[in-house]
């Protein structure tokens, strides 16, 4: 174990590990502190996708099981992966709770009504989960399946939507059941600014059959300039002009994403405005909604980490982030717990104006490098936590040159808060939670498209230490995992009993 300090535990989200070169907006951005920090020996890589974090085989990692397993500091079985295995067992043919709800449409002649992301991403939401939905709702001899495809353009290629939505087609035709009702972009259906405006309009596309009137899903697509994340809400009609599938007293609506955070807020919408007229309302994977919502599939433990390990030892910490990643270092770092511990300080930083993170790739990294700054003058407090959203948040709009900007912006906030660890006797522990940036192009069919998503690369991870902290060299592998036994170990703390990670320095 280390000698005891304080310290600054900085997550920079989307900051992956690539070789350089044309895609990679990281290596061509000017990043003289973060170049200098991975040139010393207390530099690694570390695993932070697929099964090293609790993913499936090769799936990219996301800042949620990213931060979970940060915090957990072991891997922790995400959603996406409960969920394929209840489908791979048949043991979601014969969930209750599912059934009860099939059985009551079957007999009232009600619709299921299936709201999901529409891409494989992985982050949020599989489309391929449909294909299993859909042929439940065939066994159990739903009247009608109603589909409210949400297109994606962040987490996948943008330009992609129309071969998604010919997925979920041919999963219809193969099942014998279901329609796309409506279309519409995660912009609007997965809003997190709090921008109720943009749910509101999804969610009328959805109860009512209210919005852009369309014949064909597809058509929904030539409503937007600004990429598929932001397709008008889209109402698909028949032959007699009328929208095919508004939501019915005493319907079924079942939200598909596995993901809790985006969809939320249009549950609880949709949920307010139809639950009193008798519609049942079901999650794929469990929610953090307000509204009481089964789920049919429930999450694995990621508590007694590192928020349990420095509550047992009162120790405090302050949390600090942007909202876009504000409960990613509180509820997603302390295992899924909402409640804010007495040890802990949580400070997010809100801007009045959504901005537009092309033109204004900064965000409000200046606001965030001031709140740390001013946790770490303050004796009382052992670690700081913070996440510095810029390179992903910016990445995933998919504009090199804008993502480029944002990576110089987190180096000089880097190097200004090493400045203040320094000044104030702290170590640094600088993680990446995820790849993203690294990676800015995809090619499909020969076609070479901007990229915004996320990626299996590994992630660096560094250490700072204070002036006159000895701390060893890294040794083996690493992953997520080791990240909070290396905290506790800097403060000189022994890692919690769930721990499977090892400290790293």
């Amino acid at each position: 174990m280390s000698a005891a300090r304080p310290g600054i535990l900085l997550v920079l989200d989307g900051w992956g590990h690539a070789e350089p070169g044309e895609a990679n907006a990281l290596t061509a951005a000017d990043t003289p502190c973060l170049d200098r920090l991975l040139g010393t020996p207390l530099a690694v890589l570390a695993e932070a996708s697929g099964t090293a974090v609790g993913l499936l085989p090769g799936t990219v990692g996301n800042s949620e099981i990213g931060h979970i397993v940060i915090g957990a500091g072991r891997p922790v079985p995400y959603d996406s992966v409960l969920v394929e295995e209840r489908i791979s067992s048949g043991a979601l043919r014969s969930d209750e709770t599912l059934s009860a709800a099939l059985t009551g449409a079957a007999r009232t002649g009600g619709s299921l009504h299936l709201i999901g992301l529409s891409s494989d991403g992985m982050i949020h939401a599989n489309v391929h989960h449909l294909r299993e939905l859909l042929h439940i709702a065939a066994l159990f001899a739903v009247p009608e399946v109603r589909i409210h495809a949400i297109t994606d353009g962040r987490d996948v290629a943008d330009g992609t939507a129309a071969t998604y939505l010919e997925t979920v087609e041919g999963y219809a035709a193969e099942a014998g059941i279901g329609t796309i009702a409506t279309v519409t972009g995660r912009g609007y259906a997965l809003d997190k600014s709090g921008d109720l405006s943009l749910t509101e309009r999804a969610a009328r596309a959805i109860a009512d059959g209210a919005g852009h009137l369309i014949g064909e899903p597809k058509d929904a697509l030539a409503t937007t300039g600004r990429g598929e994340e932001w397709v008008e809400p889209s109402v698909v009609t028949g032959g007699d002009g009328a929208p095919v599938g508004p939501v019915r007293d005493g319907d079924v609506v079942l939200f598909t994403n596995f993901r809790s955070d985006r969809i939320q807020q249009l549950a609880d919408h949709l949920h307010r405005e139809l639950a009193a007229r008798g519609v049942t309302f079901l999650s794929l994977a469990q929610y953090d909604t307000a509204a009481a919502i089964p789920a049919l599939v429930h999450r694995a433990d990621a508590g007694g980490g590192l928020a349990a390990r420095l509550a047992e030892m009162g120790l405090r910490s302050v949390r600090i982030a942007e909202a876009e990643k504000f409960e990613h270092v509180t509820y997603y770092l302390n295992g899924r717990e909402a409640a804010v511990a007495p040890v802990e300080e949580h400070i997010r930083i809100s801007d009045a104006t959504p901005p537009d993170y092309r033109a204004r790739p900064e965000m409000s990294i200046g606001q965030v490098t001031e709140a740390v700054t001013s946790a770490a003058r303050r004796d009382d407090v052992p670690l700081v936590v913070a996440n510095l959203a810029n390179i992903d948040v910016v990445g995933h709009t998919g504009d090199h040159a804008a993502t480029v900007r944002a990576a110089e912006h987190t180096d000089r906030a880097v190097e200004a808060l090493c400045r203040v660890a320094s000044e104030t006797g702290r170590w640094v522990l600088l993680v990446g939670d995820h790849g993203n940036a690294e990676k800015m192009l995809t090619e499909s069919g020969g076609v070479r498209r901007p990229y915004g998503g996320h990626t299996t690369n590994p992630v660096p991870a560094v250490l700072v230490p204070a002036e006159g902290q000895r701390v060893g060299r890294p040794q083996g592998a690493a992953t997520l995992a080791d990240i909070a036994p290396s905290v506790l170990s800097l403060l000189g703390v022994g890692p919690a009993p769930a721990m499977t990670g090892r400290a790293l320095w």
